[in-house]
């Protein structure tokens, strides 16, 4: 039984990303919680595969093809969110563009611009179209999912994914300063690396990104999808009512840590 505050029975919930990693570690954290859900994604088929695996757990779903970096797709989605459930208690910001690396000082311009219209522009269509809706109902929890790229400085070519993550996390403050008199709670949750396909990839293409990742996390592993789900839920619910503008951190103790430090056991530490 879950306990009282955390229930979101009856509660609608509209997550992007939600075919793969976060997104669908949340999706099924909420619908778990008791949501109904609307799960965006490009990858049509591995969201309805999420669907699915939330209508086996005795909850509604329903999954949208959608590019949540175009207004013209996210303001439809939001209309026959409308049509379906005529509701929207949680939004769950996850999917954004791709992460463009490259030296500042050589990174095409264009590259800088698809980051800012993923993770900012987007994201912001998505908040502006959920907060009318909560506005006008007088409640709501909005959900961002931001990076320790936002609150640091990555170097290693990040200047234009951290610049946009940046704007997520001021987004999530400002959001909240203006909404939260009249019901709506905005806040973010700050991920350090958490395991997805791509981050995969680009450690098997250089296992020694790894290593130095690790360096910095003193938990002394990095981040699965499903460490997010208790979090996810606590702000969801009304377990968070009194909660918002909030950038929490789910990084291994990261932000804790001086760049420089280290700690019993990590790498390179015998005593």
């Amino acid at each position: 039984m879950i306990h009282e505050l955390f229930d979101l029975t009856g509660r609608v919930a509209l997550v992007s990303g939600a075919a793969q990693g976060v997104g669908r570690a949340i999706s099924l954290a909420l619908a778990e919680a008791g949501a109904d859900l609307m799960l965006a994604d490009l990858n049509e088929a591995g969201a309805q595969q999420t669907a699915a695996d939330v209508e086996a757990l005795g909850r509604r779903a329903i999954a949208v093809k959608c590019d949540v970096s175009d207004p013209a797709q996210i303001r439809p989605m939001f209309e026959r969110l409308d049509s379906e459930f005529g509701r929207i208690d949680v939004l769950a910001n996850v999917a954004g563009g791709s992460v463009a690396l490259g030296p500042p000082e050589d990174i095409d311009i264009d590259e800088v611009t698809r980051s800012l219209q993923g993770l900012v522009v987007g994201r912001f269509c998505c908040c502006q179209e959920a907060g009318r809706r909560m506005l006008a109902a007088g409640k709501g929890s909005i959900i961002n999912i931001a990076s320790l790229a936002g609150l640091t400085a990555l170097g290693r070519g990040h200047a234009a994914y951290s610049t946009a993550m940046g704007g997520v996390v001021q987004m999530t403050r400002e959001l909240s300063t203006e909404w939260a008199s009249r019901g709506v709670r905005v806040n973010a949750i700050v991920l350090a690396q958490v395991m997805n396909p791509g981050l995969r990839a680009r450690i098997d293409k250089d296992p020694r990104m790894e290593t130095q990742w690790l360096r910095g996390i003193p938990t002394g592993r990095l981040g699965e999808p499903d460490d997010v789900r208790g979090v996810a839920i606590f702000l969801a619910s009304d377990a968070a009512r009194w909660v918002t503008g909030i950038l929490l951190p789910m990084d291994g103790g990261n932000l804790a840590m001086n760049a420089g430090g280290s700690y019993p056991g990590g790498p390179g530490i015998t005593g």
